[in-house]
């Protein structure tokens, strides 16, 4: 038995039981049972029935995610090179639903909300093919580090990372966003059998304190969405008000809200609970196999409105810099060079988006860095590039050696005839970059992406 010695609050209990009724005694039964591991694939480097069949762990597909995959917990998929690689992100099955029914298009502008760690960002960037622009945004800018890593890890240059509270995002972009992802601060019922220590907090700080955080949220992303937009709004917890009602109050706010039943839509999920509100998505950890989450998803009425998007790129041509110049010569991607722009040193591919005004971590793609005659190409570019797009290119075997001294940040050995920048590879996949003299190859992984 798992959990069977958790001690849940007596009065989550009876809500729990006046919630579920005669399945009340499955669910409890359900904190038995360990939870589940899973994975989802990067689709903007490998094609989930490739990563299937070239991976060595044990993989089921998850029903309702396209992209995820559950493993034995006993393989430790972090460990592996691919992982370094971005070739997957470690999610909870159930908190793939949000990204997985969210209805993004390439070309979409589209806000993740309160998106730290930047799971769902990195979701979102894969179904968008990373072609668009990807707004993600938390309130907590030392939250926002990881969110950066897990985008650079993935390669995607379409995001800005931000790090505003929504009252002042919704001040300059009103009705602008074609699609907004709202996966709120919550309470977290759903999540006790993964993590119990969150029973303390619903203690402290319950459904009723985070009710008050999830309206003031959605008054400010309503006022952001176009007329015509999608909305997705989503939790992991169980409380009705947090959840249903919250997604009643959005209706009192915008009467044309209009709440659509999602795809895909899983035998296990359960319908909303309140009345209006039946097609909502419940998941139960007795029902399904994952953890509990709650999601809608919401289209604003109206037409939608199309808008040119401008970007707020800082004078001073980085092209006009020689040694970036020949460093481009190696690279076979065909950059917008309107778009590449110099912030200090910072060489940086921006999507077209203004962001003036707006804290930002980053905006766009960081190339690498300027400084007098020289240029030092990013680890975002490297985890961007694909093997063939750079000239000089050392591929190791996940498992050789080289690579795990690689991933230290120790200078490693090649028999090659290059000199100069290499982008050193496990297998197929882009790990950092190198500096190769004679065959002895200095380390330029960033220490952050390095494995400790």
């Amino acid at each position: 038995m798992y959990n069977s010695h958790m001690k849940l609050p007596e009065e989550y209990c009876r809500r729990m039981k006046d919630l579920l009724g005669d399945e009340y005694e499955k669910y409890i039964d359900s904190f038995r049972d360990a939870p589940t591991a899973s994975l989802r694939v990067n689709t903007l480097k490998i094609s989930p029935e490739a990563f299937a069949a070239a991976s060595r762990f044990h993989l089921t597909p998850v029903p309702w995610c396209a992209s995820g995959f559950y493993y034995d917990p006993d393989e430790r998929p972090s460990l592996h090179p691919w992982w370094h690689a971005g070739l997957y992100y470690l999610q909870e099955a159930s908190a793939m639903i949000p990204s997985e029914i969210f209805p993004v298009q390439p070309g979409d502008t589209v806000l993740d909300a309160c998106c730290a760690p930047g799971g769902k960002s990195t979701a979102i960037a894969c179904r968008m093919h990373d072609a668009g622009v990807l707004v993600s945004n938390d309130i907590s800018a030392s939250r926002q580090n990881a969110t950066l890593k897990n985008i650079q890890r993935f390669g995607i240059s379409s995001a800005v990372v931000t790090a505003e509270n929504l009252n002042d995002l919704a001040g300059k972009y009103q009705e602008y966003f074609d699609k907004i992802l709202l996966d709120v601060p919550c309470s977290g019922e759903g999540m006790f059998r993964r993590d119990p220590s969150l029973i303390d907090a619903w203690l402290q700080k319950g459904p009723e304190e985070y009710a008050s955080i999830q309206k003031e949220i959605v008054r400010s992303a309503i006022g952001m969405l176009k007329p015509g937009g999608m909305m997705v709004y989503s939790t992991c917890t169980f409380s009705p008000q947090e959840d249903e009602e919250i997604i009643l109050y959005m209706k009192d706010l915008c009467p044309g809200l209009e709440i659509i039943r999602p795809l895909p839509y899983d035998p296990g999920f359960a319908p909303g609970i309140l009345p209006g509100t039946e097609n909502c998505i419940r998941l139960y950890p007795h029902r399904i196999r994952g953890e509990g989450h709650f999601a809608a998803l919401l289209k604003k009425s109206g037409s939608e409105i199309r808008q040119s998007r401008t970007s707020s790129a800082v004078s001073g041509h980085p092209l006009k810099n020689e040694a970036l110049q020949e460093f481009l010569r190696h690279v076979s991607v065909s950059f917008d060079t309107a778009r590449i722009v110099l912030n200090r040193d910072r060489v940086l591919y921006e999507p077209s988006f203004d962001h003036t005004g707006i804290r930002t971590v980053r905006s766009g793609l960081l190339l690498g860095t300027v400084k007098k005659n020289s240029f030092e190409p990013s680890q975002h570019l490297a985890q961007y590039l694909r093997k063939d797009q750079f000239d000089q290119v050392l591929s190791f075997d996940p498992d050789d050696q080289r690579i795990a001294k690689y991933l230290k940040g120790e200078t490693i050995q090649a028999d090659s005839q290059y000199s100069g920048w290499v982008l050193i590879c496990a297998g197929d996949y882009p790990l950092g970059w190198g500096k190769i003299t004679k065959g002895s190859i200095k380390n330029k992984i960033e220490p952050g992406f390095r494995k400790l």
